[in-house]
């Protein structure tokens, strides 16, 4: 697929098919030999073996012109042609925070990355990133831990998870009710020229791009600059002066990005979001108030110690839903009984 032409394309051929039987010289287009001979005679029997796989439950193709289409991507310079999908659709629909970094972040870094994960899905943001290790990885995690959703756009086909340490976290992805992405065939493995390729869609999915952890030379400064380029917002956390991976964050503060410093320095740029939050606060508020600490939040709080505890775990002793325990974990948090924390919940010294 050509990957470098695609809104160029669409303008010479509204429908995509059009582009396998059109009657120009494509090469006036400024597609290569080995591209046009792709064209004219494409692998059947690979796109055979595509629409098979569609026929799968949660598997889907997305072409452009299809109502499914990301509306945000559809706005950017080069979008793609093609996307093959595991997971909801619907979710593709929904706002999105693009969380993106180093590779290889610091303990505090990837804390960071896992903390705004979980509080930016409390407001009802899906957090996108591109299933890389450290922060990416984090930000996954925290979305997951904290039952929201998130988005994994990969660097390679579907069927090629990379790094394969991963292959479990993507499957929690869609398991969680979440999202698997790419434009590469299924079969496609991974190649560096994939990443910056991926970045320009983890980018173009979302209202904003965080960068939690960079270097100079990091990828996710990429991502950053294709943001900017589509009109996206940049967020960066500042670091060290001394923490090499904190250069790329200050370089991006530098050139524009918002310091932030808290979720909620990420939420204020976006008004409509920070209405339907507050009105939410409000209601749990509301609600605290009237009831005070019922039986079910004493058992909960009596549920947490001064030691990390997993939503999982509290699940489990509580013995209620997990949607159910997380609002309530909210309203102890609102209370000020509670803290959240990478892993899960501690109590406040001095809060009974």
């Amino acid at each position: 697929m050509v990957f470098r032409l695609g809104k160029k394309l669409l303008e010479f051929f509204p429908n995509i098919e059009e582009l396998f039987f059109a009657d120009v010289d494509l090469a006036k287009l400024g597609l290569s030999a080995e591209e046009i001979s792709k064209l004219r005679n494409p692998d059947w029997q690979m796109v055979e073996q595509d629409l098979c796989w569609a026929e799968q439950t949660n598997h889907h193709i997305i072409t452009f012109n299809d109502a499914d289409y990301p509306k945000l991507l559809k706005e950017i310079q080069t979008p793609p042609l093609i996307l093959f999908v595991i997971g909801d659709l619907q979710l593709l629909k929904s706002s999105q925070i693009a969380m993106v970094g180093s590779r290889n972040p610091t303990p505090i870094g990837i804390e960071t990355a896992f903390n705004f994960s979980q509080e930016l899905v409390k407001a009802d943001l899906v957090i996108t990133s591109g299933l890389a290790t450290g922060i990416d990885a984090a930000s996954h995690r925290g979305a997951i831990e904290a039952f929201g959703k998130t988005i994994a756009v990969m660097g390679t086909g579907l069927n090629r998870v990379y790094p394969q340490t991963h292959v479990t976290l993507a499957e929690k992805i869609v398991d969680s009710g979440g999202v698997l992405l790419s434009e590469f065939p299924r079969a496609a493995g991974s190649k560096a020229w994939h990443f910056p390729l991926r970045n320009r869609i983890i980018s173009g999915l979302s209202i904003g791009t965080l960068v939690v952890e960079a270097t100079m030379r990091s990828g996710s400064l990429i991502t950053a600059r294709f943001a900017g380029e589509q009109g996206r917002e940049v967020f960066a956390v500042p670091g060290s002066i001394y923490n090499s991976r904190a250069q790329g964050c200050h370089y991006l503060i530098r050139q524009g990005a918002k310091l932030v410093e808290q979720p909620m320095d990420v939420l204020e740029e976006f008004p409509d979001l920070i209405k339907k939050i507050k009105a939410q606060i409000m209601e749990t508020k509301c609600s605290v108030k009237k009831n005070k600490l019922d039986c079910k939040h004493k058992k909960l709080l009596d549920c947490i110690g001064f030691e990390i505890t997993t939503v999982d775990i509290l699940v489990t002793r509580i013995n209620l839903p997990a949607s159910q325990v997380v609002i309530m974990l909210l309203e102890l948090e609102l209370q000020g009984l509670i803290k959240t924390v990478m892993g899960g919940y501690i109590r406040i010294l001095n809060k009974t």
